[in-house]
C-alpha cells in the first residue's frame, strides 16, 4: 500500500497511539507488572489519556519500545511520518530520542502529535511534549487549537461562534494562527483564545488547521452554532475557514472529505459509529462541486506560493504586516518583498468574517484580484481600483502587485 502511494507521489503518515492501551491486561503488565504505566499515589493507575490508563513514556524500556518500533515502521515500511495521539501525555526526552533516531534514517519525515493531555497527569508539565514546552521539542510540530477554535468557536462550547460565523471577539485568536503561533508584535496576546503568549518558535512546529477526525466536522459544528443559518451561509462559513488555514503560515492541515462539506450527521466522537457515520459519502463530491473546486484552487495557490509558506519566524516578521481595517469582523494583512521568493512581490490577503459586505481600504497600486469568495484564478479576476475595495459577507479575497 505504501509502495503504491508513494508511486502516485503521496507520501505516508502513520497515527500512532502509544499513549495507552486499551486495557491492563496487557501483554506489558504481564511480563513486568506495573512498571510500563504511570500511578497515583495510591497505587491506582492513572488516567491523562482519559481512556483508564498511561503509558510511562519516560522509563528506559518503554522509551526502547516506542523508539524502536517507530525506527522499524519507518524502516520495514517506508512511511514518511508519525502523528502521535496525545503526544502531550508523553515526555519530551522520550518525543526527541524518537526524532533523532527517525532523521537519521531520513530528514524529512515529519513528526507532529497533539500538544495536550486529555487528563492530569503524574507526569510534571515542565517534562509533558505539550504545546507550551514546544520550544524543548526537536523538529516536532503540534496541532493549534488557538487558530482551530478561532475559527469556528470553542470546543467546550458547541453553540459559541467563531470568526466565520461573525464572532468578531475572535479577530487577535485567527491572526495568531496567520502568523502560526510565532512571536509577532501586531497580535494582542491578552486577546487570543488560549496561549497568552507565542509557543511556536519556528512555523514548522504548528499545524494550522480547523477540524480534523475529532469533534464534530467543520460543516457540522457550524450548523450546530448557526442554527438558524440558511444553507448557502453555512457553505460560505466552511470556505473561508479552511480559506484561512491554507493562507496561513505553518503546516496546513485538512480533514479528509472538508472538500465536500464531509458530514458525521451531528455525531461528534464518532469512534463507535458504524460506517454510515464514518464513511466518506463521495456523491457530495458532486453535489457541492463548487465547494470541491474551490478547496482545489485553493491548495494550488498555497502550492504555487512560497509567500504562504515562510520557513522562518524571521522571515514571517520581516514580511508579513497586518493592517488597520477599523472593523474588528475584517482582518486585512500584506506580504511583501518577494516573500520566499515569490513571484509576486506584494500579496494582500482581507478576511471578511462579518455577515454583511465591507468596504476595506486597500494600499495604492495595481492590484490583480485572485481569489474571492467562490473563484481562485491565479492568472486573474480582475483589476482593483486603488483606494478601497468591497468585500462580501463572509469571503476571503486574495490580491497582487507586482
Amino acid at each position: 500500500m505504501v509502495q503504491a502511494l508513494h508511486k502516485n507521489g503521496l507520501r505516508v503518515i502513520l497515527d500512532v497511539v502509544y499513549n495507552h492501551t486499551s486495557n491492563t491486561k496487557s501483554n506489558f503488565n504481564q511480563f513486568a507488572p506495573g512498571y510500563f504505566y504511570r500511578h497515583n499515589p495510591d497505587g491506582s493507575y492513572s488516567n491523562g489519556t482519559g481512556c483508564g490508563n498511561e503509558v510511562a513514556s519516560e522509563r528506559p524500556m518503554v522509551r526502547k519500545f516506542i523508539t524502536e518500533s517507530v525506527v522499524y515502521w519507518a524502516k520495514e515500511y517506508h512511511l514518511d511520518g508519525f502523528r502521535f495521539d496525545l503526544m502531550g501525555v508523553h515526555d519530551i526526552e522520550t518525543m526527541n530520542q524518537v526524532s533523532a533516531a527517525l532523521h537519521k534514517i531520513d530528514p524529512t519525515i515529519f513528526i507532529y502529535g497533539e500538544g495536550w493531555t486529555a487528563g492530569n497527569s503524574p507526569l510534571p508539565e515542565d517534562q509533558r511534549a505539550v504545546k507550551k514546552n514546544v520550544s524543548k521539542l526537536n523538529h516536532i510540530a503540534v496541532f493549534g487549537d488557538d487558530l482551530r477554535d478561532g475559527l469556528k468557536g470553542g470546543w467546550s462550547d458547541l453553540k459559541e461562534k467563531g470568526f466565520v460565523s461573525g464572532n468578531a471577539a475572535m479577530r487577535e485568536s485567527v491572526k495568531f494562527g496567520i502568523v502560526a503561533a510565532t512571536p509577532n508584535k501586531q497580535v494582542d496576546y491578552k486577546a487570543v483564545n488560549y496561549s497568552k503568549a507565542p509557543w511556536a518558535t519556528q512555523p514548522y512546529q504548528t499545524i494550522s488547521y480547523v477540524s480534523c477526525h475529532d469533534d464534530n466536522t467543520l460543516f457540522d459544528r457550524l450548523k450546530i452554532s448557526n442554527p438558524s443559518a440558511p444553507e448557502a451561509d453555512l457553505v460560505k462559513m466552511d470556505k473561508l475557514a479552511n480559506a484561512i488555514v491554507l493562507t496561513s503560515q505553518g503546516v496546513a492541515f485538512l480533514h479528509s472529505g472538508a472538500e465536500l462539506l464531509r458530514t458525521k450527521q451531528g455525531v461528534a466522537n464518532s469512534f463507535k459509529s458504524p460506517d454510515s457515520i464514518n464513511q466518506i459519502d463521495w456523491s457530495r463530491k458532486t453535489k457541492y462541486k463548487a465547494v470541491f473546486d474551490y478547496y482545489k484552487g485553493l491548495i494550488a495557490l498555497r502550492k504555487h506560493h512560497p509567500a504562504f509558506r515562510m520557513p522562518s519566524a524571521s522571515m514571517i516578521q520581516e514580511n508579513l504586516k497586518f493592517l488597520e481595517t477599523g472593523d474588528p469582523g475584517v482582518i486585512s494583512y500584506q506580504v511583501s518583498n518577494n516573500a520566499n521568493g515569490d513571484k509576486w512581490k506584494n500579496i494582500l490577503v482581507i478576511l471578511n468574517g462579518s455577515p454583511a459586505e465591507k468596504m476595506v481600504k486597500i494600499p495604492a497600486g495595481n492590484w490583480h484580484l485572485v481569489a474571492d469568495e467562490n473563484t481562485v484564478n491565479e492568472k486573474g479576476i480582475k483589476l482593483a481600483d486603488a483606494g478601497n475595495i468591497v468585500i462580501p459577507a463572509t469571503a476571503m479575497y486574495v490580491l497582487y502587485k507586482n
